[in-house]
């Protein structure tokens, strides 16, 4: 392995100049708001304050699966926060989620109404409000298990190899060799799981495979990173079968859309604030490349 000018780290650490990278401008190490800002509010019981990243497409494909249920209750107005833009350290946003992470959600269908972070918890929260894709009988725990090891593991593949793979000011070969590892490690869990399952937590759909597709099926089917030949991601059979599954679904291809800032212009959905709002979109005609 190639050395690098070695690094000694200081006694103390100390905030004196930017990490570099694609987001060095909005990472900083102390919470809270850097500016006034009222967040929109729509005219649909859920307010979603969001970005399409893997995180942001978790919950709209959750919305898109209970409305095409017929849940019109779980009805939502989608506003897009650029975190590029530091949308996400405004009053009103930090007010929903102290965290300053997307996504962020409100449930304006109770007194007072109930504010959300943290895309799990979203999932889990809806799930069972309406009482769809959490299993009641002895898959739940199977099914909560998955939901929590695709919390707990994503951030290795996202900030992890993501980060230094593709958003890093140079490339270092320690960490990428290292969260290169470990993806794999994860891709052949999910690889093992899949062998003899349909979904995650079994024969049923569930949040599970919600919370887990826009990661590792995007990255399964080519969409994270530009990495598919870097990591061989076609030697995970089970899960391209799973991927690929999960992605002729229309609530899953919508959600994908929505908060949607790159790509394909007719992939992209920016806001959404009623079901209409696909019409003018083609995304069903698009070539899986097309991204």
């Amino acid at each position: 392995m190639t050395k690098p000018d070695e690094y000694v780290p200081p006694k103390i650490w100390e905030w004196d100049k930017e990490s570099g990278g694609r987001f060095a401008k909005t990472n900083r190490p102390i919470a809270g708001p850097t500016h006034d800002k009222t967040l929109p509010v729509g005219k649909h019981p859920f307010q979603l304050y969001s970005l399409g990243t893997p995180n942001g497409v978790k919950v709209t494909t959750m919305f898109e699966e209970l409305l095409a249920l017929g849940h019109s209750d779980a009805e939502y107005d989608a506003w897009l926060i650029k975190i590029g833009d530091g949308e996400q350290f405004g009053s009103g946003f930090v007010d929903v989620n102290p965290n300053s992470k997307i996504p962020a959600l409100m449930d304006m269908s109770t007194n007072p109404p109930t504010r959300l972070f943290e895309s799990g918890a979203m999932l889990v929260y809806l799930a069972e409000k309406f009482g769809a894709f959490l299993p009641t009988d002895s898959t739940r725990a199977e099914c909560l298990s998955w939901l929590f090891w695709q919390m707990g593991s994503a951030p290795y593949l996202g900030g992890g190899f993501g980060h230094f793979y593709a958003y890093a000011p140079w490339k270092m070969e320690y960490p990428i060799n290292r969260f290169a590892m470990e993806t794999k490690r994860q891709l052949d869990v999910l690889d093992h799981r899949l062998a003899d399952n349909e979904y995650l937590a079994g024969k049923d759909y569930t949040i599970a495979d919600i919370a887990t597709w826009p990661w590792y099926g995007q990255l399964a089917q080519g969409k994270l990173y530009d990495s598919a030949e870097f990591l061989q991601v076609h030697e995970y059979k089970n899960v391209v079968r799973w991927a690929d599954q999960l992605n002729e679904r229309p609530a899953v291809k919508r959600g994908r859309m929505v908060n949607r800032t790159y790509g394909h212009p007719a992939s992209q959905l920016h806001e959404r604030h009623d079901a209409s709002d696909f019409d003018t979109k083609t995304q069903d005609k698009l070539e899986p490349s097309g991204e």
